[in-house]
């Protein structure tokens, strides 16, 4: 026996539930586009300085902007560390470090910047500027990138701040090397060149942090959805119509 004939307002219903459905399978590709995992992390330095040992906790907070096939990383200490007995003038300290690269890649990336701009009062805590330099990738996949030494020069001598907490990442980026996933090209992750580029580069604001290619792909991938399903409920209205007919 056929069944009852369905009512058109029904099959609006129906069909107005299948765009809904097809909404939510884009809107869920949307939400699984992956992002990158920044955190504030509480650093101990235990410094070995010209005048005995040092130890400062300072919130070191790592952050990137994609450029091509690389990531621009910017370290950045919320406190002091170390001191001097005596005052340091004007462009009198230099700081640098290293950023450790750990997940899916490994190595270091040199990172440093411009020379104090103000005094330095004695008996006070060293603000760090911001230190810059350039990664990337050797290999596909999630990266991490935790705090390492920090060195300080000044007045002829050399301070070298090594954390012994072993701190968290500050950093996670899910990176794609130049070659394709898994690929890997000889050379560190960053090379002491690029660490030389100034925290005052052309006012950068850093508004981003990490990779933009696979949410623009994840975003595309759901618009398809999204019209995919609205074109199987234009097709089926435009039938029930002819069937009416």
């Amino acid at each position: 026996m056929r069944g009852r004939p369905v009512s058109y307002r029904t099959y609006q219903k129906r069909t107005a539930a299948l765009a809904f459905a097809a909404a939510l399978a884009g809107s869920a590709v949307l939400t699984a586009a992956p992002a990158a995992q920044a955190a504030v992390v509480d650093v101990n330095y235990q410094c070995k300085t010209p005048i005995g040992d040092k130890s400062a906790v300072s919130p070191i907070d790592i952050k990137s902007v994609k450029s091509g096939s690389a990531y621009k990383l910017t370290m950045s200490w919320q406190k002091g560390v170390s001191s001097s007995p005596v005052e340091l003038g004007k462009g009198a300290m230099t700081p640098s470090a290293v950023i450790k690269v750990g997940g899916a890649d490994s190595g270091t990336v040199a990172v440093s910047g411009a020379a104090n701009a103000a005094a330095i009062p004695a008996n006070t805590p060293i603000k760090i500027n911001d230190l810059s330099g350039t990664y990337t990738p050797k290999k596909s996949g999630k990266v991490t990138f935790t705090a390492g030494v920090l060195t300080i020069k000044a007045l002829g001598t050399t301070t070298t701040c090594t954390p012994s907490n072993s701190p968290g990442p500050s950093l996670t980026l899910d990176v794609t090397a130049a070659g394709g996933p898994g690929s890997s090209t000889s050379g560190s992750s960053g090379s002491g060149s690029s660490g030389s580029q100034s925290g005052t580069d052309s006012g950068d604001s850093l508004p981003q942090t990490g990779p933009e290619d696979s949410v623009i792909a994840l975003g595309t991938l759901g618009g398809t959805v999204l019209l995919a399903g609205a074109a199987g409920v234009l097709w089926l209205t435009r039938r029930h119509q002819a069937v009416r007919r």
